[in-house]
């Protein structure tokens, strides 16, 4: 069940949350082949099923994720506007291999207000079943605008 926030109010108040963690996923060589086609990165990390079995690995996939996360972890009523702003201090403790299961876990970082939207940091960490180490671990910096509540 995800964090629904209403209003930029609820949201200020939401710094240190715990924003919980999603259904596993697992990670399957059709999803790297798509990632590699819609990056144009070709590598034989991606590519190669055998090769990259045993070789380096490279984490944006695991990076990518994060996003298809997120409105799992968090939904937003009454919003106008959400917009992706960034990302600080990206992290890839672990490799994630082929056949792996991952799941995201959320925590508001901080929120504060830029003007008239609320600036969100959300810490997602990409866990991998049975692993200590996070694949990845990205604050995502969004911004949100809410309509007026209307009575």
């Amino acid at each position: 069940m995800s964090t629904r926030f209403s209003s930029a109010e609820q949201m200020l108040k939401a710094q240190g949350l715990d924003l919980g963690v999603t259904d596993w996923l697992q990670l399957t060589q059709a999803r790297v082949n798509l990632f590699a086609e819609a990056t144009g990165d070709q590598q034989w990390i991606h590519v190669d099923p055998e090769r990259a079995a045993n070789g380096p690995f490279d984490g944006y996939l695991t990076l990518a994720l994060a996003n298809l996360f997120m409105p799992q972890l968090m939904s937003i009523d009454n919003m106008a506007m959400g917009v992706n702003y960034g990302t600080d201090r990206v992290r890839f403790p672990a490799v994630v291999k082929v056949g792996a299961r991952v799941r995201g876990r959320g925590q508001v970082v901080s929120a504060e207000l830029i003007g008239s939207a609320v600036q969100l940091v959300v810490r997602i960490s990409v866990e991998i079943e049975g692993a200590e180490r996070p694949g990845c671990v990205v604050d995502t910096i969004s911004r949100y605008t809410f309509n007026p509540i209307t009575e």
